[in-house]
């Protein structure tokens, strides 16, 4: 078999003819980003979205940022909530507001949603977070605000427990669990209110209204997401790192699961996060090892979940060497492909791993190839933001 054998052109089009060889449409279809911040395959997204919402009946988009920040992008689009410079600014979390791919992608949703009854959704799938969390206040405010009696405290009890919001976000408990205030006895104390505030919205959910019922849902989701995260920033063991990276990816997935439930959804995260085989990662001396979002999301919907990796050729200077998965698909003659990663692993058995000189981009792994459904190849990328 030709490598020109495993792939196709990348248009609307070919993403179809792809699609229909799989053997369920998707609910979920991610596209994987190999590299934040890639202004070319943002506006390839762009159009590959436009051509599913148009011709296979997508309603939703979904990326790797703030759940509850996202909440404003998608009261924008639905409703016309808002100015479209605020909503960039304060609706993304990881500075992807910036991204003008993103400010495209949004203004096309809404001027989509005003002309059509069936309105497009936009929803974050990350928690409140980076390696550091955000206070819990917003999810347990909004879960507490939505319920009826009996509520097992009042508002005031919440804020009394809660106190401010800079003895959550304080950044220096990211390398010392000392100043986190995880395990304290008003954390501890507000883990059993939030459990309790969810088992109550379980009994109160059909007298919500649907647009309440699943905001409830995200609140209550993203509060237990969130004092689980800062009971683990407070621990000491050699397993903190894991159970943090492990616990921000549960979030993820438990949010992906629900967007699911509103139909047909194409959702743009690192590789790293969409992948379906453990994540690895090196930390001082740690080699830190947990299930992806795409993994845990996957094993949930089987093959309603697929997962389309992006890979890139050139990345500003850096081309890829020959024997790399990266150098073979460089010899396609399209700038844009599609690649059956099945295929592609069969034609290329043995690569090299890829080591680029920038840092942001993380190379294929020729050793999972099998786990991906496709592979989105772009020859030559040069529109990038450097990181860090």
């Amino acid at each position: 078999m030709e490598i020109t054998d495993t792939a196709r052109m990348l248009d609307g089009a070919g993403l179809s003819a792809f699609l229909r060889t799989m053997p369920t449409k998707p609910l979920l279809l991610g596209l994987g980003e190999a590299r934040h911040f890639v202004e070319e395959l943002g506006e390839l997204r762009n159009d590959l979205f436009r051509h599913l919402v148009e011709h296979e009946g997508y309603r939703s988009f979904a990326i790797e940022s703030d759940c509850l920040r996202g909440l404003l992008v998608d009261d924008f689009i639905t409703t016309g909530t808002g100015a479209l410079d605020d909503v960039m600014e304060h609706g993304f979390s990881h500075d992807f507001g910036t991204s003008p791919a993103n400010r495209e992608l949004i203004r096309w949703m809404r001027d989509y949603n005003d002309a059509h009854d069936h309105k497009l959704r936009f929803f974050g799938i990350d928690g409140p977070l980076e390696y550091w969390a955000e206070s819990p206040r917003q999810a347990l405010i909004g879960l507490h605000a939505l319920l009826d009696e009996p509520l097992p405290c009042t508002r005031e009890t919440l804020d009394a427990l809660l106190g401010p919001d800079e003895r959550w976000t304080n950044e220096a408990t990211v390398m010392d669990p000392s100043q986190s205030i995880g395990r304290s006895a008003d954390a501890e104390r507000l883990r059993v209110i939030t459990d309790d505030l969810v088992a109550l919205l379980d009994t109160q959910a059909p007298g919500l209204s649907a647009r309440d019922a699943e905001r409830a849902a995200l609140y209550g989701r993203t509060a237990v997401g969130l004092l689980r995260y800062h009971a683990w920033m407070a621990d000491t063991s050699p397993a903190r790192w894991t159970r943090l990276s492990a616990l921000r990816d549960a979030m993820m997935a438990a949010n992906l699961c629900a967007i699911a439930d509103h139909g047909p959804a194409l959702v743009y995260a690192s590789n790293l996060h969409l992948q379906r085989n453990k994540s690895l990662m090196a930390f001082g001396d740690q080699q830190l090892e947990w299930w992806s979002a795409g993994a845990i999301a996957g094993t949930r919907l089987g093959d309603r979940y697929a997962f389309l990796a992006s890979a890139f050729g050139t990345v500003a200077d850096d081309a890829p060497a020959p024997g790399t998965v990266e150098g073979a698909l460089s010899t396609l003659l399209w700038d844009r492909s599609l690649v059956d990663a099945h295929r592609l692993a069969e034609t290329v058995p043995l690569p090299d791993p890829r080591v680029s000189r920038d840092f942001a981009y993380f190379p294929l792994d020729p050793v999972h190839l099998g786990t991906i459904d496709g592979v989105v190849y772009l020859k030559e990328v040069v529109r990038l933001r450097q990181l860090g």
